[in-house]
């Protein structure tokens, strides 16, 4: 929503077409409700988009939209992550990859997707960096720094690795019982199988979580897919992060920011403790500062500028910002009593599996019988 504000400020107008069904006036009320912006022209639905310069997909099953609609104008797609790993392998991952072949002209969220639509689809794309909003995201002198992780625990969002980092951070209060865990980003009736002693502040606002950042020494924030936006308003406020080492990465995350872990709750906790132990290493974010969020709006203002022109994007190599080694877990850290190694290789279904074998079955039964009456 920032970008479509921006646009209008550039002095574009701005029809916003929302999923689902509802009034006009309700779909006005829910934007500047759920994102704080005021729009006159916003619509529930995709079935009569008016005529238009420009039309923008903002995600895989609206790209088809875009692409066969009836009359002729410029057609870009707001690429935010690669959709097709939110799915199994099947009907939505294979169509979500397909999107972009659709002949929309893509921009990128972060760089990573640049190099990935490139190699895998040969197709060019506008890259937009990161930004943060420096008015919220900020050191604050009034915050006293605690020995302290702050976590942002997303269950129901399987490419925040939620059950990856509670592994990591039990392993955490076993090596330095004393730090205090956060968690939030989520409903507190949604902390499932936190087996360590942690405080959940649910959902809080973004002035909260900058306060958060300013008490805690250590930001973990775990993204299998395209980078959260979290990392950067992380750092911006000056915590160090902790972040999955991965091509997903390697674009967009830089040094400065803090340090990329192997995927595993042993490394990731070495990771932490690496910061906890040395607080003021240049190793976190203290002394770096992030691209503030007007100047990501402006570049998709900038980019708008070219696709109404004509313009398309241009074949470049795409530098990595983060070439530091991956950390590993050393053999201190793996080294655990029987009772935290239980819970950290415990299967996810772990607990489904002690319940009696005839009630297993029927929850089973139930929850095929749900998700063919919600896919029909």
């Amino acid at each position: 929503m920032a970008y479509a504000k921006g646009l209008e400020i550039a002095g574009y107008e701005c029809l916003l077409y929302l999923e689902g069904v509802g009034a006009d006036g309700l779909a006005r009320s829910d934007v500047q409700r759920n994102f704080g912006y005021l729009f006159e022209q916003v619509h529930y639905g995709w079935d009569d988009i008016a005529p238009a310069d420009l039309v923008i997909a903002t995600i895989w099953y609206s790209a088809r939209i875009v692409r066969d609609l009836p009359f002729s104008c410029r057609k870009a797609y707001l690429v935010q992550d690669r959709e097709a790993l939110f799915y199994p392998v099947g009907y939505e991952a294979l169509m979500a990859e397909q999107s972009y072949r659709y002949g929309l002209i893509p921009i990128t969220v972060g760089y990573w997707l640049k190099t990935e639509l490139q190699k895998r689809h040969g197709v060019q794309a506008y890259a937009l960096n990161f930004g943060v909003d420096e008015q919220i995201y900020r050191p604050l002198d009034d915050e006293q720094r605690e020995q302290a992780v702050c976590f942002i625990y997303q269950p129901d969002k399987p490419r925040r690795c939620a059950r990856l980092g509670i592994d990591a951070l039990g392993i955490v209060k076993h090596h330095a019982p004393n730090t205090k865990i956060y968690l939030y980003g989520s409903h507190k009736s949604e902390a499932r199988n936190v087996w360590f002693s942690h405080t959940h502040m649910g959902l809080i606002s973004p002035k909260d979580c900058n306060r958060l950042y300013n008490r805690c020494s250590v930001g973990l924030c775990l993204s299998a897919s395209n980078p959260s936006r979290v990392p950067f308003e992380m750092a911006a406020a000056g915590l160090p992060v902790v972040e999955l080492w991965g091509d997903s990465m390697l674009y967009d995350f830089r040094e400065s920011m803090g340090i990329l872990c192997e995927p595993t709750p042993e490394s990731i906790a070495e990771g932490v403790l690496t910061i906890l132990k040395d607080s003021d290493s240049p190793v976190g974010a203290r002394k770096g500062r992030q691209q503030p969020s007007v100047d990501e709006v402006q570049e998709f203002v900038t980019v708008i500028n070219h696709v109404i022109e004509g313009a398309t994007p241009s074949v470049e190599d795409v530098l990595r910002r983060y070439s530091n080694p991956m950390i590993k877990s050393s053999p201190e850290t793996a080294r655990l009593p029987v009772e935290v190694t239980c819970r950290v290789n415990a299967p996810g279904n772990a607990s489904l599996n002690r319940l009696h074998p005839v009630l297993r079955k029927l929850l089973g039964w139930g929850a095929r019988i749900v998700r063919t009456r919600l896919l029909n």
